[in-house]
């Protein structure tokens, strides 16, 4: 049976049915002709399929990144970071890789990520010398921190399938997305003294405090959010709740910059995002049920075990097969399809949990700023008028130093759990 459903849920794909239907269309498929499982289970599986505590953080933290992008607070984040790095060469590409992952700790989101920061990024790089492509690569290539540094979709989605802790997950992002985020602005370094990019002058103390006086605001949710999950004040999903309230209040009664009649605009446009994720989420639901009564995660189990016991080999196998899948599906319907095969065999080959669904959260991030379909890829294109096939080509050299940080996370194991393990031993 899962011969079929895969290789329908394919063929649909291929023909341009959306994700959620293909899904669901070639379940029914397979439970009519080869399962004794009533039609009637469907339903009823799509609704238990979102019945999680857990996924109400989903919604909270996409209505706080679209106040946040709503607000402004956006430009308030890229002068903070300009004042900051701007004058190391290549400054603004590395101001653009700091406010994303500032920017990262609000939206949980790469999409949300590029569209919130990408067009200001892309127009002050433009402005200031640098070429089009290079601008819009990097703008890209940063917006892959939102889901990797906390608070992280992809994340709450691992934790609702799995059952680990979503706080210790957020917790294990924090350090990959740091060491990324480095890696990338190493890189730009490099490349900005090869191409003579310009960058800042070194802003005074006065200008720095100034704008670390207007970016305090926003800056200070991660604080709480965090600060909140680790003393125990609040659950992670109490903390969406928190960030979306707070991202709220500085919009409509601080900065003033969003009004109460834009609120049902942007309160639907979060409405439809997060339906499309939950709908998603529902009918792969079912998928999961069908491989759940096949033991299909018992028997993949079983044969990559028969070819090798080693779980580095394991690992280096399950990073190539999601990079691949990555740069060719939607990341979160990677993730919902292949949880319930990867995750046990994780567990039977003793990887930790926390680090497996940080090496997953990478290695998905990676294919949404990857060729040919990554999301980002798309949206940047869309937002600074370069072709995709432009933009696909001045992205690899940071596909370079990514990769490198994947094989690290992946075989040094302490980088995803220290934290974790410091500040949430229960």
């Amino acid at each position: 049976m899962i011969w079929l459903l895969l290789l329908l849920f394919a063929l649909l794909v291929l023909i341009r049915v959306p994700i959620a239907f293909a899904l669901g269309i070639a379940c029914a498929v397979a439970m009519v002709f080869l399962s004794d499982v009533p039609l009637a289970a469907i339903p009823h599986k799509m609704v238990n399929g979102i019945d999680s505590y857990i996924f109400l953080a989903i919604p909270l933290f996409i209505l706080a990144g679209m106040l946040m992008n709503a607000g402004g607070i956006t430009d308030r984040l890229f002068r903070f970071a300009r004042v900051l790095v701007g004058s190391i060469p290549g400054g603004l590409g590395h101001a653009n890789i700091f406010a994303s992952m500032l920017f990262s700790w609000m939206s949980g989101s790469a999409v949300a990520t590029a569209g919130g920061l990408g067009e200001i990024e892309v127009k002050a790089m433009k402005e200031n010398g640098y070429d089009l492509p290079f601008a819009a690569s990097v703008a890209t290539i940063g917006s892959i921190l939102g889901p990797i540094i906390p608070p992280s979709i992809p994340l709450i989605i691992y934790a609702a399938m799995t059952e680990e802790s979503l706080g210790k997950l957020f917790l294990g992002g924090i350090l990959p997305g740091l060491l990324i985020g480095f890696s990338l602005m190493v890189t730009i370094y490099v490349m900005a003294r090869m191409r003579g990019y310009p960058r800042d002058e070194r802003a005074s103390f006065r200008i720095i405090l100034q704008a670390g006086r207007e970016a305090l605001i926003p800056i200070l949710m991660p604080v709480i959010m965090l600060g909140g999950i680790i003393s125990g004040v609040f659950t992670p999903t109490e903390a969406a709740a928190v960030a979306a309230a707070y991202a709220l209040v500085i919009s409509l009664f601080f900065y003033r910059t969003v009004s109460i009649p834009e609120l049902p605009r942007i309160f639907v446009k979060t409405m439809v995002t997060t339906a499309v994720v939950t709908f998603i989420i529902s009918t792969t639901a079912v998928f999961s049920m069908l491989l759940s009564f096949e033991e299909a995660g018992t028997h993949i189990a079983e044969l990559v075990l028969g070819l090798t016991k080693s779980k580095y080999l394991v690992l280096l196998i399950i990073n190539i097969l999601l990079l691949v899948l990555g740069a060719i599906m939607e990341a979160g319907v990677v993730l919902i399809l292949f949880i319930p095969i990867l995750y046990p065999l994780a567990l039977s080959l003793g990887i930790d949990p926390i680090h497996f669904g940080v090496i997953l959260c990478v290695n998905l991030m990676i294919g949404v700023a990857t060729p040919p379909v990554g999301m980002s890829l798309f949206v940047m294109s869309h937002i600074s008028k370069v072709k995709v096939e432009v933009l696909m080509w001045a992205i690899l050299p940071f596909l370079i130093p990514i990769l490198i940080c994947l094989l690290i996370i992946t075989y040094v194991p302490e980088i995803s759990t220290a934290l974790p393990d410091l500040l949430m031993q229960s």
